[in-house]
């Protein structure tokens, strides 16, 4: 009596283990894809950053990109790149308006001033008002000084997030660091992402 329960159980694992093996192959499938994608998009690199580009370094990047978790984040990720450096430029462009006006009230007050004094007197006043705009200027660069360094500092600290985050993210190649050449690596690797996302969006609204 027990025999048809049992061959029934074993027909179900059988058919989850089907199941899975069609899963996996849909997973291969999607992977070779990817990689051959990325593969195609590196040709289109300078040959130095072709060379760091390994075949291992792109079947882990075609890995990781499988279930479109990493295109969401990278697009993410970007957006809030896009938008601190627009505030940033922003605040540096409103900071330059203050001090073109600030230029411009001190020159007038001067005129104004040279033109209420003695003649006699000018020589000294124009000294002291030569005194003054020196003053004015030298605190203007000081602090275009401190503003271009709060904005390499902000966008510093934004690689960092983008390098943990994608590190996180299980993204080969990303990791915290401040070397030139892994940098450099990183900003190719988030170009391949960026183009095969565009690429498969192409794709998508063609068929769609």
């Amino acid at each position: 009596m027990e025999l048809p329960r049992l061959c029934g159980f074993e027909a179900a694992e059988q058919q989850q283990e089907e199941q899975r093996e069609e899963v996996l192959s849909r997973q291969q499938e999607r992977h070779y894809r990817l990689l051959a994608e990325l593969q195609a998009l590196v040709k289109a690199l300078p040959s130095a950053c072709q060379q760091r580009l390994s075949y291992t370094t792109l079947s882990e990047l075609a890995l990781a990109l499988l279930d479109g978790t990493v295109f969401e984040i990278v697009q993410g990720l970007l957006e809030i790149q896009h938008l601190t450096e627009k505030n940033l430029y922003s605040q540096r462009r409103q900071l330059h308006s203050e001090h073109r006006g600030l230029k411009q009230e001190l020159f007038h007050r001067h005129k104004e001033a040279q033109q209420c004094c003695r003649p006699h007197n000018l020589p000294l006043l124009r000294a002291a008002q030569q005194r003054e705009m020196e003053a004015m200027e030298q605190q203007i660069r000081e602090e275009q000084r401190m503003m271009d360094e709060k904005i390499v500092l902000e966008l510093d600290q934004k690689v960092i997030d983008q390098q943990s985050t994608l590190e996180k993210a299980g993204v080969s190649g990303f990791y915290i660091t401040t070397n030139p050449q892994e940098l450099t690596l990183q900003m190719n690797l988030l170009e391949l992402i960026r183009k095969l996302q565009q690429k498969q969006a192409e794709a998508e609204k063609s068929f769609s």
